[in-house]
């Protein structure tokens, strides 16, 4: 053999033996990346082994129509003591209750979010729900909001009549339910390693239950501390020993809780490392509509939330009053609140949804229009006039005074219920300053935004008793936001509000 070929030799031998490292090392790393993947979706295939759904055969088909834009998530707590929940507080037996409940709209822009708490006490209408063994009930009028969670009695509540209850009461469509009960609510606060929370006083046993004969043991000192666990559970159950012990302000510190949690996560990164934990501990006692009922589904859910700023998450309760012992819905605020919701309007009636959609605003009304001269004639205006009362011919009559008057009446009807006692003036996108223009004709009437275009007017018994249409005004007041608007956007807490602001009522 001669010397180029000994190289030769040589050198292939070289060039293998450099190879050999290089192959190995690629296996090392095909096999990590095997393994990471594996992870990932044994990680996955767990989550999934978590969740539980409910049947979406118990909501009602008659729902309402969709809003504006953005999305809706019905967000329940149970207090049921059925399996880890035992251990942990809660009401008695095994029958799943709703301790607390919220609305949480995210807006179409995805950059603003509103969550509606709606105290447990409130009187509502329950509609017809399915329990357990297919039936329906019949309506429940008057009833507790939270008694709509416990119908059919069963361990896992009934989150599809809640469901049903809160599309009924504010005629928005429901996208998602998700309940969380103790334990997953333990286990959450746990695996972001606590919350950040402030008391208003010290907190002593007898305060979280009012039934023991001592105050016992302090259980939290007055001031900013961070909780988790049973702890963070406690502080969201106190009712007694604060303010006027009631439930309305629990809810208000219940909202401080979960913004503070938010500003957490949000703190820590809307990250794998953050969200897996975090989802896990969630998934294991949470129940969930058909809509997320995989982890991919759950965790988009979480990332589209990544882009809302903390002073533009808002916490606001349903416009209310006592009504002896119960909590009564406070109207016109509340129907306010939830038009505004479904024309994916801001607290402070700006449209959140992007260009054309429900709620922006329109053109400016013409010159020539009552709304803006101030005439009154009502030029350029156009109305559907519907009778809420039982007097025959009324929407016939105003029709003809507001023809007189200038306006254009597009038809007349007999509106859905004849118990109105004030005449009401509805309107859509862009058309505020003409309702104005209209609801000044009318003797007491009141302003209602709604996401169906157009001006309509459904005349109350005020109107029926003196049927005149009132002297046009010398100036029609200016546009600005919804009635009502104002006032409960001054009442709303951002989630980066100071922990120890606004905890308690009374």
């Amino acid at each position: 053999m001669t010397a180029s070929s000994h190289r030769a030799v040589a050198g292939s031998a070289g060039r293998g033996r450099r190879r050999r490292p290089l192959r190995t090392a690629g296996i090392v790393a095909v096999s990590l990346l095997v393994l990471i993947a594996a992870g990932a979706g044994w990680f996955y295939f767990k989550l999934n082994g978590n969740i539980t759904t409910f049947g979406a055969d118990g909501v009602s088909p008659q729902r309402p129509a969709e809003g504006a834009g953005g999305q809706n998530v019905l967000v329940i707590g149970s207090d049921s003591r059925s399996g880890g929940n035992s251990s942990l507080g809660g009401g008695d037996g095994d029958v799943g209750r709703s301790d607390t409940a919220f609305l949480l709209h995210i807006y179409g822009d995805s950059k603003h979010a509103v969550a509606v708490s709606i105290p447990r006490d409130t009187l509502v209408e329950i509609p017809p729900c399915r329990l357990p063994d297919g039936r329906w009930t019949k309506p429940q009028h008057n009833a507790m909001f939270n008694a709509a969670f416990s119908v059919g009695e069963s361990a896992k509540g009934n989150p599809a009549c809640t469901q049903n209850t809160v599309e009924k009461l504010s005629g928005v469509r429901v996208d998602h339910t998700v309940v969380v009960d103790f334990e997953g609510f333990s286990k959450m606060t746990s695996a972001v390693g606590g919350v950040p929370v402030c008391l208003p006083k010290d907190i002593y046993e007898g305060d979280l239950n009012p039934n023991r004969r001592s105050r016992g043991e302090r259980i939290f000192a007055k001031g900013p501390q961070n909780v988790s666990g049973q702890q963070a559970l406690d502080y969201v159950r106190i009712r007694h020993g604060i303010g006027d012990n009631s439930d309305i302000g629990r809810i208000q510190r219940q909202q401080a809780f979960v913004g503070s949690l938010i500003k957490k996560v949000k703190d820590q990164g809307f990250n794998p490392g953050t969200l897996l934990p975090l989802a896990n501990a969630a998934t294991q006692s949470m129940t969930v509509d058909p809509g997320l009922d995989s982890a991919d589904k759950l965790l988009s859910f979480a990332m589209s939330l990544k882009d809302i700023d903390l002073h533009n998450t808002k916490f606001i309760t349903l416009p209310w009053r006592y009504q002896g012992e119960r909590v009564a819905i406070v109207h016109p605020a509340a129907d306010t609140l939830w038009a505004d919701i479904k024309a994916d309007r801001t607290l402070d009636g700006k449209n959140a949804g992007g260009p054309g959609a429900q709620g922006s605003p329109g053109p400016s009304p013409s010159p020539s229009s009552g709304s803006e001269t101030g005439t009154g004639t009502g030029t350029d205006i156009s109305i559907a006039v519907y009778n809420g009362t039982t007097k025959t011919g009324l929407a016939a009559r105003a029709a003809d005074q507001l023809k007189s008057a200038g306006f254009t009446v597009t038809g007349t009807a007999t509106a859905r219920t004849q118990g109105h006692t004030a005449t009401t003036v509805e309107y859509g996108a862009g058309k505020e300053a003409e309702a104005k223009a209209v609801a000044a004709r009318f003797r007491g009437a009141r302003l209602v935004p709604t996401a169906a275009a157009g001006v309509k007017v459904v005349l109350g018994t005020t109107y029926a008793s003196e049927p005149t249409l009132e002297a046009p005004a010398s100036s029609a007041p200016s546009a600005g936001p919804s009635p009502g608007s104002s006032k409960i956007a001054d009442s709303a807490r951002s989630a980066d509000d100071n922990i120890c602001s606004g905890l308690s009522y009374g």
